[in-house]
């Protein structure tokens, strides 16, 4: 692999000369100084293979950097000086770790056809279930419709039926606030307010009679006859 590089770089390298003297002969007198001055000026950087003597560190060595003791350094090697860096192929297979992880990385960011089919399937599975679920509870929330908007109907009837009923009440109390005072009182006065207790206590007390009169009367009642 190294070797083939060389010949491939050489084999550039001679193009770009070549070029260059064919450039020569096409462009125009005026052009050529500043060309051969171009190229006279291109100072390329020198190939550091030596495949007779390649540098390998010394990984037993403390003046060896960290970096150069890995196996990432060793694949570096061996892809660039080939067998002539001393390094075994064997030693560049991952181990059973990282073997073990590369694959479980390939599972999750590159899984089968056949796992991305089932994933797939399973999601649009959900969706359908989601939405099928969704149409039921949207079904069955317009089955109740007609019985929610009876209810609401009734709701307001009886909230405005009892607004009237207080407003009648209150009208009714003032009259007669007027009747036993002589003149119009402020529903928020003592006067008011006392009376309107006094009122209350005597209706439970007219309640409690009337029920203790009906409890009698049931009582004093003779027993139906029986069959």
């Amino acid at each position: 692999m190294a070797a083939s590089m060389l010949v491939q770089r050489t084999a550039a390298f001679c193009g770009t000369l070549k070029g260059a003297s064919l450039s020569k002969a096409i462009l125009p007198v005026n052009c050529r100084c500043g060309f051969v001055l171009q190229t006279a000026s291109y100072n390329p950087k020198p190939l550091r293979l030596n495949l007779r003597d390649p540098y390998v560190p010394d990984k037993e060595s403390s003046e060896t950097p960290e970096w150069q003791k890995t196996s990432r350094y060793d694949r570096k090697l061996f892809g660039r000086y080939g067998s002539a860096s001393g390094i075994a192929p064997a030693s560049l297979w991952p181990s059973p770790v990282e073997l073990e992880k590369i694959i479980a990385e390939e599972k999750e960011w590159h899984p089968p056809l056949e796992v991305m089919l089932k994933n797939i399937e399973t999601r649009e599975k959900e969706e359908t279930e989601k939405r099928l679920a969704k149409e039921k509870l949207i079904a069955a929330n317009m089955a109740k419709m007609p019985k929610m908007v009876e209810d609401w109907r009734r709701e307001k009837r009886e909230a405005k039926q009892k607004l009237k009923e207080e407003k009648e009440r209150k009208a009714k109390l003032l009259a007669e606030a007027r009747e036993r005072f002589g003149y119009n009182v402020d529903p928020r006065s003592p006067k008011f307010l006392e009376m309107v207790a006094e009122i209350e206590k005597e209706d439970k007390k007219k309640r409690k009679l009337l029920k203790r009169r009906q409890k009698g009367e049931q009582a004093a009642a003779p027993p139906a006859a029986q069959p």
